[in-house]
């Protein structure tokens, strides 16, 4: 199937991108930057993208030049995974700006693609909006998570008047090769320098996933005609998170990674918001550990 895909810089942008391409569709990736503007990480992303699947850079969602591609061409399928997450943890995070980015334009977009053939969309959640973590009832756990919710419900709207099938994915929380500097990055890092590392929250119950597990139940949900999917990984306290992550980095490091949980005395977040959906495609839980492993050994060597 011929795919256009929105968000393909991203950590998990890039791996869903890497999942849908191994299962043999043909991914069109459109990407906000410019080639030549991105850096780090993303950079190393888009570099392992060239070449295998059609790029085009510069273009953002909505915009005039965006609609230009997709009436020249045609898509079974349009997953939306970009959005505005610029500065997503910070108390000033602008909702409605983040909003009008995540759906410039929607109507047009998705009546152009309907026109062109395309018949289902996908859009990316996550699980901070409301209502999510398990608990119908709950509250968006940020400025952020409440844009993903609006985001969603204007696409819902929009894609029934189009006469687009909706799916929306909702992402715990990802880890893997290719992420930024996050929590396992840092305790890698901290045991390849012989340090111990601390966990400052080791009372939340968080839902940590590994991100190729993540990457193969968004391709089977793209092409079910399922409406949600909440896919689920090691659901547990962060300190007993921290603890398995250890054990599995340390026989493949063949190095001590001890760590130190802190007394958790401020509680900004939900103590628990989790995915609920249990796993249902294959997957080989030793090697994402060997590979997560390597990457942090050849990143490490690459740096040093």
């Amino acid at each position: 199937m011929k795919i256009l895909f929105t968000g393909a810089s991203s950590f998990t942008g890039f791996w869903f991108v890497r999942q849908l391409l191994f299962a043999g569709h043909s991914v069109h990736a459109v990407c906000r930057k410019n080639l030549g503007s991105y850096e780090g990480v993303r950079k190393q992303r888009i570099e392992q993208l060239l070449g295998q699947c059609e790029m085009t850079f510069g273009c953002e969602f909505g915009s005039k030049s965006f609609l230009s591609r997709i009436k020249k061409q045609s898509f079974d399928l349009f997953c939306h995974h970009a959005a505005d997450a610029h500065q997503y943890k910070s108390p000033n995070f602008d909702c409605l700006k983040a909003l009008n980015s995540n759906a410039r334009n929607l109507r047009l977009v998705l009546q152009s693609l309907y026109d062109g053939g395309c018949r289902r969309v996908i859009l990316t959640g996550s699980v901070f909006e409301p209502g999510e973590g398990g608990d119908p009832n709950a509250k968006a756990v940020s400025s952020y998570g409440l844009s993903k919710a609006l985001t969603a419900q204007i696409f819902e709207a929009y894609a029934e008047t189009s006469g687009l099938t909706m799916g929306k994915f909702v992402i715990p929380n990802p880890f893997g090769p290719y992420e930024e500097f996050r929590f396992t990055s840092y305790l890698a890092h901290n045991w390849l320098m012989g340090k111990t590392p601390s966990v400052l929250t080791p009372a939340y119950i968080r839902d940590n996933i590994p991100i190729d597990l993540l990457a193969k139940e968004y391709v089977s949900f793209a092409f079910s005609e399922k409406e949600v999917c909440r896919p689920s990984g090691y659901v547990e306290e962060q300190g007993k998170f921290t603890g398995r992550f250890s054990r599995e980095i340390e026989k493949r490091f063949c190095l001590p990674c001890p760590f130190i949980c802190q007394e958790q005395t401020e509680f900004h977040e939900p103590i628990r918001r989790v995915n609920t959906d249990l796993p249902t495609v294959d997957w080989n839980e030793g090697l994402f550990w060997d590979r997560l492993a390597e990457y942090y050994c050849q990143a490490w060597r690459r740096k040093g």
